[in-house]
Parts: structure tokens; C-alpha cells; sequence
């Protein structure tokens, strides 16, 4: 499992052999394991990480353990928070749990009590984090429409969305031109408690070298000629929000170093200007580039990356996921076309699981927006797609980069067993639930039902037609 969807746990201890043990124990159990040996050194942590579970002492100087507790849950309510305590009474238990402790547990502890409360808290929030997951897909809202697929690349994507939502880490989004990357930066910003903030995004590799620092930091009048008035910098723009920069890549060393001291700092200083201005802003930073390999050429700060890079998020090529094309094409054909039933055939749907797509999501959507817009009939053929797609293709280099299970019903030309599969593994991961069902494929209402009436999914004795 990537480490960054292994769960996240902190030890909380003044005394160092305990903190050790845990850690140990934690790490046995495949946790993210981290320390602090005081309230207070937990508390500055949170303000960078956001751990899932977290084992507290009760007695510790300052700062006991019950009044961490109350801290940590208004800064992260989803954290589950365990009190550690030598003094165990029924009262310091009940005290924890009204606070919002998950339990608490008394030393000295055998390992295994330990190990089973950890593998407890575990299962508590990997279930609440799956059902949050389900409930975002429900009521996903227009920040999220595009994020389409059920493949276990892109559904991985969609769960680090939701733990990240409402956490202040930064977040360097890695992936190919056309794969999504601002898609799932606003994706991050606007399902969380930053909706009602500024999302601010910079495409630093078309900023003109000579004005990104006055974009981004902002500038005085007088700084330079034409700057008649002062203006803001997009940094400003976002304070208390979100700031995306996309192809982080591509700015200069000179910007790099001065962008770093603006998120040490949380400062800007506009351009021609003495003071200095505070800025609150959470970064999310995106690019097409091998920024480890940049930073050892040279051509990329090596503290910046590794101050944006605190949770990488990779978005999967579109080659990499073709059993997501069918659904993809349903949901690009509902959006061009809305209310028309344009349906594509198996022919072109062959000839589009066969393509590449080294534009990725991005060159799929403009492909289906152009064979909507000059095709003349209700079902798009081989000939309305672009001269690339049907061309100068290897179908079977293609149909061997597929799936086992899609492999064999493409080889086999049986397209539609593709699609019949795909809605059916949807439809049982989400029980039933039509509503669901729909926007995890990302198809409209009537798609759907035409779609579970022809492949009869769904349609067994009982079975309710509401949504």
C-alpha cells in the first residue's frame, strides 16, 4: 500500500521508552507512526499533518491528556484520540469519552492490548472515511464532475481527495498534460471546510518571467513603470483559501527561493514595498515534471520540494485505466449532448479503447466534443472520431496494456460485456443505490436506466425503481 493511504498515528508521551514502544507496535501493525513528547509539540504538528489516530498520556506537564483531548478534536473531529493513563479510574474513563475519546487504556499494558485497541481505532476510521467517500460521491457537486471511473486507480484518487479535504497539508499533485491535476486540487478545496474560501489558481508556466513575482506577490505604485496603482498578488488574493500552483515546475530558481520564504514565512512582500504582508494559505502545487529528479539536476530547489512534497498524489495516466474509457465516453456524451440519447458504437468504442490517449482525459473529452459536433446521427461511428484515434494504431499492443478481465472481452470484440461488467461491479459496490450508482459512473439518470434495463442488472423480483 502507497504510504501516503496507510493510516497516520501519533504516540503522545513525555517519556521516551513509551513513545519508542508504541511507535514499534505501530510500525508492526503497518502505520504512518509518529511522536511528540508534549500537548503542545502534538498541537504545533497538527498545524502541518493530520494524523487518523492518536494514543495521548494523561499525565503530562502543562498540558495533561484531557485537555489535549478537546484541542485535537476541534482542529480534527474525524481523528480518533485514545488516553493513555497510569491513574485509571472509572471517572478519568467517563471524562474521556464525554471529551470525544475513542477509549482509553492503562499501564502498564501488555503489547497485545495495545496492538488490538490500535487495530480497533483502525477499522473505526477506515469505516468512517469509506462511508464519508460514498456520501462526497452522492452529493458531488460541480467541482468534482470529470473525476470519473470505478477502477481502483482512480477510485484511490478520489479517497485521498477525501482525506485531504480538511486538512492544511500541502499536497504536490504529480501526473501527465490532461489527466486532471486542477480538477482534483478543486476537488480538495471545495469538498472540505475551505469551500467557502478563495481558491486561487496559477498556471506558473505561462506567467511572464519578468512579472511572476508582481502577480504573485503583488506591487506598490511606482514600483515599475505603468504600475499606476498598487495591486494585490494572487497570494493575497487567496489568504484564508486555497492556492494552487499548477506546472510548479516551470518556474524559475530565482521565484523558487522566494516562494519558499513566502510559505516559511507566511509572508509576501509586494513588489516595491518595505513592509511585509501575513498570509494564511494552504498550497496545493501540481506538475508534469520529475521534480526529485529536477532538484538533483539542479534545475529545482531541493528544500522547496521537499516542502511541497509533504503528500504526493498521482494521477494515473488514461492508458493506464482504459476499463474507465466506456464510462468516461457515457458521461463526456451526456455533457455534450444533453437530453439527445447520443450512444457511440461498438466499432468506435473499440477503436477508442485501442488509442493511447497521450492527451489522457483531456484529449478523450475534446475527442467525443468534436464527434458530437460534426457527427449527423444518434450513434457516433469510427468515422466521427478524430483522424488520430482512427489511425495509425497497434490494436493489439493496445488491447494487451488492458486489464485481465477487459483484455479478454476486447480481444473477443464483445464491448458490450465490457460495459455490462463495469456498471455491474458499480452497482454492487454501491448496493443498489441508483442515485449512486450514477454519479460514480458519471451518466445521467436516464443513461442509467436504460443501460440496467438492457443488461437486465438490478431488475430482480423486488427491486425498486425509485431513486
Amino acid at each position: 500500500m502507497s504510504d501516503d493511504l496507510r493510516a497516520r498515528f501519533l504516540i503522545v508521551d513525555d517519556h521516551q521508552s513509551i513513545r519508542k514502544l508504541c511507535m514499534t507496535v505501530g510500525a508492526s501493525l503497518g502505520f504512518h507512526c509518529m511522536e511528540a513528547e508534549s500537548g503542545e509539540a502534538a498541537l504545533a504538528y497538527l498545524e502541518t499533518d493530520s494524523p487518523d489516530i492518536i494514543v495521548a498520556d494523561l499525565m503530562m506537564p502543562n498540558m495533561t491528556g484531557l485537555e489535549f483531548l478537546p484541542r485535537v478534536k476541534q482542529i480534527l473531529p474525524r481523528t480518533e484520540i485514545a488516553i493513555m493513563t497510569g491513574h485509571g479510574s472509572i471517572e478519568t474513563a467517563v471524562q474521556a469519552m464525554k471529551l470525544g475519546a475513542y477509549d482509553y487504556i492503562t499501564k502498564p499494558f501488555r503489547i497485545e492490548e495495545l496492538k488490538l485497541l490500535l487495530q480497533r481505532m483502525e477499522e473505526k476510521v477506515k469505516l468512517v472515511a469509506e462511508n464519508q467517500f460514498l456520501r462526497d460521491r452522492v452529493s458531488a457537486e460541480m467541482e468534482l464532475n470529470g473525476i470519473v471511473g470505478s477502477s481502483s486507480k482512480i477510485q484511490d484518487v478520489l479517497r485521498m481527495v477525501a482525506r485531504l479535504k480538511d486538512t492544511r497539508t500541502p499536497v504536490l499533485i504529480t501526473g501527465a498534460s490532461g489527466t486532471g491535476k486542477e480538477l482534483v486540487a478543486r476537488a480538495i478545496h471545495y469538498r472540505g471546510s475551505f469551500a467557502k474560501r478563495p481558491f486561487v489558481a496559477v498556471d506558473c508556466g505561462s506567467l511572464v518571467p519578468t512579472l511572476i513575482e508582481s502577480e504573485l506577490f503583488g506591487y506598490e505604485k511606482g514600483a515599475f513603470t505603468g504600475a499606476n496603482k498598487s495591486k494585490e498578488g494572487l497570494f493575497q488574493a487567496a489568504n484564508g483559501g486555497t492556492v494552487f500552483l499548477d506546472e510548479i515546475g516551470e518556474l524559475p530558481l530565482e521565484l523558487q527561493a522566494k516562494l519558499l520564504r513566502v510559505l516559511q514565512e507566511k509572508e509576501v512582500r509586494p513588489v516595491g514595498s518595505n513592509q511585509k504582508v501575513k498570509v494564511d494559505v494552504r498550497v496545493i502545487a501540481a506538475t508534469n515534471r520529475d521534480l526529485e529528479m529536477a532538484y538533483k539536476e539542479g534545475t529545482f530547489r531541493k528544500d522547496l520540494y521537499f516542502r511541497l512534497n509533504v503528500v504526493t498524489l498521482h494521477l494515473p495516466a488514461l492508458r493506464e485505466r482504459k476499463s474507465d474509457i466506456p464510462t468516461l465516453v457515457h458521461y463526456f456524451l451526456d455533457k455534450f449532448a444533453p437530453g439527445k440519447m447520443v450512444t457511440i458504437s461498438a466499432a468506435a468504442m473499440k477503436c477508442m479503447l485501442q488509442y493511447e490517449w497521450p492527451g489522457n482525459v483531456r484529449e478523450l473529452e475534446n475527442a467525443i466534443e468534436r464527434a458530437v459536433a460534426l457527427g449527423s446521427q444518434d450513434t457516433l461511428e469510427v468515422h466521427d472520431l478524430p483522424p488520430t484515434i482512427r489511425e495509425g494504431q497497434e490494436p493489439q499492443l493496445a488491447i494487451e496494456s488492458l486489464p485481465g478481465p477487459v483484455r479478454s472481452t476486447v480481444s473477443n470484440t464483445d464491448l458490450e460485456e465490457l460495459e455490462r461488467v463495469t456498471i455491474q461491479r458499480v452497482f454492487e459496490q454501491v448496493q443498489g443505490d441508483k442515485a449512486l450508482a450514477g454519479k460514480m459512473l458519471g451518466i445521467s439518470r436516464a443513461t442509467l436506466y436504460r443501460k440496467l434495463k438492457r443488461y437486465n442488472i438490478g431488475m430482480g423480483k423486488g427491486a425498486s425503481a425509485a431513486v
